[in-house]
């Protein structure tokens, strides 16, 4: 009796796709050696049957002994051959070629690397050049499956090498950046090639228009010039680490120190006498850039490895590395906030203005997670003189309402189990005025909290007023993420 599944009637092949949907009919059809039969059929199916047997396909390798089934019988070379039939080859036909693929790796290293062997990198990348982001969606579930366990950092290496797989993963960003597509694989892998490993400098360098670096792809590049595909890069890394912290085991410090140079060329190629009006993103790739940094430098000083105690620190590398003088230089070099502005006799005519709105907000904002549970950096900010710098920073902002919260957070960080910034603190308020003239001449004064312990800011004249930390451990604080109260 013929195999049901070399039947090129339509209606016995739907038949066979609507079993495969159901657990009990995987089993009876691949007791009836369904799946080798419809992978010799592959090659030579009708256009119209072409879709439905590679979908049958991608339903029987859902379970490990079709997936074992699957390559005893040479599946890996009969997918391969839909892509030389001659057929025209749809996206949709792609899609089921790469969930096929996945399916079948997902089963472990040896699957993995029978596939990887396969189709990378041309085949990869001949499917990644179609710049179809359905299909690209697909492919990086392949990769990122093939780049995961046993195996995977080497597989990611070869992904990332110039000349072989980088292509692929170019392709990839570019053909998801023009409309934002951003679908969990994506995140992942990239997670894992920029994040968690050491390639994140290559890539980012590789997306621009121009060759601008100095070719070490260490993190002494520079840029004069960026482009959207780098943003989208940018804000795809910042809310992995947003949304998957846990999953992520290591930061590695080559990913750090890239974002914190990236943070110090994008603020010397931004117009700092042109104010954007907005908070988020805008026209100017500069600023996005600038923006993005300072998000993800935030998110990687919040970060800890709850799995092992001896894990790195990626804020060390900051530390080492100047990004605490950095943001204080940032911070000196700006105007007093509008407030201290507002009523002050006058100001230094060589301040900044900041260069979009937010950007002292976001100054303070990595500050402050810089310094939750770092005494290296609090002791830091007291020799480098930073206090009176950062009690500035406690005040209501009418460019930023938040700015108050950030540094009043960034005071009580800067205070928790350090005697000498108390005292340093308690100094300050011992003098007159407390922090600057500007705040005096406006009728305000620091004091301590006497339960807290936390530095306030209170009218002079009024003996009692919030603590402005209340206002994070009341949960109206958005922007802190992951920081315990």
């Amino acid at each position: 009796m013929e195999n049901p599944a070399a039947d090129d009637r339509l209606e016995v092949v739907l038949a066979l796709l609507d079993a495969s949907r159901s657990r009990h009919g995987r089993a009876r059809l691949a007791a009836e050696g369904i799946l080798p039969a419809v992978l010799r059929c592959l090659s030579s199916s009708p256009a119209l049957l072409l879709l439905p047997r590679l979908c049958i396909t991608v339903n029987l390798c859902c379970e490990r002994p079709n997936q074992d089934a699957f390559l005893e019988a040479g599946g890996l070379d009969r997918i391969a051959s839909v892509l030389l039939s001659g057929h025209q080859i749809s996206a949709e036909i792609l899609q089921a070629v790469l969930q096929v693929l996945g399916n079948v790796a997902s089963a472990g290293e040896a699957h993995k690397a029978a596939v990887w062997a396969r189709f990378f990198p041309i085949w990869f990348r001949e499917i990644a050049a179609m710049r179809n982001p359905a299909v690209c969606n697909s492919l990086c579930k392949v990769l990122n499956t093939c780049c995961s366990a046993t195996g995977g950092r080497r597989r990611l290496g070869e992904l990332c090498e110039e000349g072989r797989g980088l292509p692929i993963l170019l392709d990839i960003v570019n053909t998801m950046s023009p409309s934002c597509h951003k679908e969990i694989c994506l995140y992942f892998l990239l997670g894992k090639a920029c994040i968690k490993d050491i390639y994140f400098n290559l890539v980012f360098q590789r997306l621009s228009s121009v060759n601008t670096l100095d070719g070490s792809f260490g993190a002494n590049f520079t840029y004069k010039l960026f482009t959207k595909e780098q943003v989208f890069l940018l804000r795809l890394l910042s809310y992995h680490l947003i949304a998957w912290p846990d999953v992520l085991d290591i930061i590695s410090s080559y990913f750090a120190l890239g974002v914190l140079q990236l943070l110090k060329e994008a603020y010397s190629v931004v117009d700092a006498s042109s104010q954007s009006i907005s908070a988020g993103l805008t026209d100017d790739l500069a600023i996005n850039v600038l923006w993005c940094s300072f998000y993800i430098l935030r998110d990687i000083c919040s970060w800890k490895d709850h799995s092992s105690s001896a894990s790195e620190d990626p804020a060390d590398s900051l530390l080492s590395a100047g990004l605490l003088q950095l943001l204080l230089r940032y911070l000196r070099e700006l105007e007093p906030p509008n407030i201290v502005k507002n009523h002050a006799m006058q100001t230094s005519t060589d301040s900044k203005v900041c260069p979009y709105k937010g950007f002292r907000r976001d100054v303070v904002s990595v500050l402050c997670n810089f310094l939750h549970g770092r005494k290296q950096v609090q002791d830091e900010i007291r020799k480098q003189d930073g206090i009176p710098l950062l009690l500035k920073q406690c005040v209501v902002d009418d460019c930023d309402q938040s700015l108050r919260q950030w540094g009043s957070l960034s005071i009580r960080y800067l205070l928790e189990g350090n005697l000498e910034n108390q005292y340093k603190v308690a100094e300050l308020e011992q003098k007159e005025p407390v922090i600057t003239p500007e705040i005096a001449r406006m009728g305000l004064r620091v004091e301590i909290d006497q339960e807290s312990q936390c530095p306030k800011m209170v009218k002079a004249y009024q003996e009692q007023e919030d603590d402005p930390c209340q206002y994070y451990a009341n949960g109206q604080l958005t922007y802190v993420t992951r920081l315990d109260s």
